[in-house]
């Protein structure tokens, strides 16, 4: 077996899980990974549950993650955790949006990428990829509130590891 690193992204409609997983689908794949993506869009257009999958490594055979076995679950939208947990390993790491301060955010529009910030403190994915994705995943008149999103959730973890060491809690 190879080694798959599993993430899955959960939140409502409109909250951006399915950019969420593009630009990681796109780290990763830029990072040399094979990856495979799903996503269930369930009542998305009005509000309701939306999760993407994205699973990468040196081989990948399924996009889907199996129940209990996501190393990271990334909820865009607090509701979201309970009803996605059992996808989470026991070990996983939880990223929720109390991982980063809505205040020091350009615009609340910008949690996702915050978000992606804090979840790419724990992954072996180059920052400069990651920009990258940014870049190419937003107008360029969205680049830099969006860069400075995602900088405030990388940094919010870093200071998180710090305080509590480098245990699976919740972030």
């Amino acid at each position: 077996m190879f080694p798959v690193t599993n993430v899955v992204v959960a939140g409502l409609g409109g909250q951006g899980v399915l950019r969420g997983t593009d630009i990681l689908a796109a780290v990763a794949l830029g990072a040399g990974y094979d990856v495979k993506r799903s996503e269930v869009k369930g009542m998305s257009q009005r509000g309701g549950s939306v999760t993407g999958e994205v699973r990468f490594g040196e081989r990948v055979l399924s996009p889907m993650v199996p129940a209990g076995e996501a190393d990271f679950l990334l909820a865009l939208e607090p509701t979201q955790v309970e009803p996605n947990r059992h996808l989470l390993r026991a070990n996983g790491v939880l990223i929720t949006p109390e991982a980063v301060l809505i205040e020091t955010l350009p615009h609340k529009r910008t949690l996702n990428v915050a978000l992606l910030g804090a979840l790419s403190a724990h992954l072996p994915l180059a920052r400069e990829l990651w920009l990258e994705s940014l870049r190419t995943n937003f107008e360029a008149g969205f680049f830099e509130a969006n860069q400075k999103a995602f900088e405030v959730g990388r940094q919010s973890q870093a200071h998180a590891r710090e305080s509590i060491g480098h245990g699976h809690e919740k972030h």
